[in-house]
């Protein structure tokens, strides 16, 4: 799966984007597994930051699959 990082995730990585292969199917939870294993540094913010699958927003119960694309979406503000 094609994972995309956005404004200050793209930081805390030192990328824009990775390949993550992690079998089918996986949870959220399963993702996010693997992403602290590669990107340890995101734990601190796992708990504001959203999963999109596909250009939507994912709930925890949503499978994920390698032909997805995932986006961490951090929290944003308006103004």
């Amino acid at each position: 799966m094609r994972v995309l990082f956005f404004a200050h995730l793209k930081g805390l990585t030192g990328c824009a984007e990775i390949r993550l292969q992690i079998g089918v199917p996986a949870s959220a939870n399963d993702v996010w597994r693997e992403l602290l294993t590669l990107h340890p540094e995101l734990a601190p913010v796992r708990a504001s930051v959203r999963l999109a699958r596909n250009l939507e927003y994912a709930g925890s119960d949503e499978q994920f699959t390698d032909a997805d694309e995932v986006a961490l979406i951090p929290p944003v503000s308006g103004g």
